[in-house]
């Protein structure tokens, strides 16, 4: 049952992270937050997988707010309508397959759409999150369905 737990853990990491070492360094960082606040953990709020879950994801976000000190001003353009995708040429991929795309996407981009995507997080919250507005998350994860159906794209040819 550890293993699995760790593993689900490792895995949350892992998809917010562009590299092994990164999602390992997260989940250290994630644990020993567990561990100094384990006083604050309410069984009432929340089981205890579910609170050790929420605080590998800010682990996440820390890391990555860390990792990436430096602001960058994104420029929003109309967005263009992409062709669709073949439907077949997802049913062949694998979660790992798909997991490396995603970790492919810009820093910031791949943590709005893990949160929104994967956690189910709505804009406002992640705009409270990271600082940003609504409209700014919105174009991250426009901007992630974007590069991930290109990168998909790419795979069919």
């Amino acid at each position: 049952m550890y293993r699995q737990f760790y593993g689900a853990m490792m895995h949350i990491c892992l998809r917010y992270s562009s590299n092994e070492q990164d999602a390992t360094e997260i989940l250290n960082n994630g644990f020993l937050k567990v561990f100094t606040r384990l006083d604050q953990y309410d069984p009432m709020r929340a089981s205890l997988s579910t609170w050790i879950r929420n605080i590998m994801v800010h682990a996440a976000i820390d890391f990555l707010r860390a990792k990436h000190t430096s602001s960058q001003q994104t420029s929003f353009g109309e967005m263009e309508e992409e062709p669709a995708i073949e439907s077949g040429v997802i049913l062949k991929m694998n979660a790992d397959e798909l997991l490396e795309l995603i970790r492919q996407l810009p820093a910031t981009t791949q943590l709005v759409f893990n949160l929104h995507t994967v956690e189910g997080y709505s804009h406002p919250e992640i705009a409270a999150m990271l600082s940003i507005t609504d409209s700014t998350s919105r174009w991250h994860l426009s901007e992630a369905r974007k590069k991930l159906k290109q990168s998909i794209m790419n795979l069919q040819r």
